[in-house]
């Protein structure tokens, strides 16, 4: 009984694991252009735990106040000139696929006064996306980010699955592919 409750479990264990890898190998084959610098984990990976302030100084937040649906986690600065070609897509795609499933998710990192993260936000005209704050680093030093800007992909359970090092355009069918992906597979809540 015991032989074949563990090959039960090996098998269901590795009926998994196929399918992951299914799902990566098809979503591996969406990745065109900028998207080819998004790279999928095959493990996912733990997300800090650290707080982060929220806009407007309406006190803080953590990434496990996202969890249910996935994000994507842009670190950014208003000094960032790749950052400031790429919000706008950012913008577009929480505009499309924003809602229960999905958001994206600002956090400028490092020193950005309130005032110089609402002038960004103003001059490139998004007003959708949030304006958080690490202004001491602390989450991006816990996630390695080493440059700007930095996107990552965490999924429902808070760990992350993919991240993208440098810009990238958000607005490319290949992105919107990935991200579609993504979120047709997603269990419904």
């Amino acid at each position: 009984m015991r032989k074949l409750l563990f090959g039960f479990v090996y098998t269901a264990l590795a009926l998994c694991a196929n399918i992951a890898a299914a799902d990566t190998a098809a979503l591996e084959a969406l990745r065109e252009g900028d998207m080819k610098k998004l790279v999928f984990h095959a493990d996912p990976r733990p997300v800090s735990d650290g707080e982060f302030m929220l806009a407007d100084g309406a006190g803080t937040g953590t990434l496990a106040d996202y969890r249910g649906k996935y994000v994507l986690l842009n670190f950014w600065a208003t000094w960032c000139a790749p950052c400031r070609k790429e919000m706008p897509m950012l913008s577009a795609l929480q505009d499309e696929f924003g809602g229960d499933a999905f958001e994206v998710v600002t956090l400028a990192t490092g020193r950005n006064s309130p005032v110089g993260i609402q002038k960004f936000f103003d001059e490139i005209g998004v007003t959708n996306l949030p304006r958080h704050q690490d202004p001491k680093q602390a989450i991006a030093r816990d996630m390695g980010v080493l440059g700007l800007p930095i996107t990552v992909l965490i999924d429902p359970e808070g760990n992350e699955i993919a991240r993208l090092q440098g810009d990238a355009d958000w607005n490319s069918d290949s992105a919107k592919s990935i991200l579609a992906a993504i979120l047709d597979t997603a269990p419904e809540g």
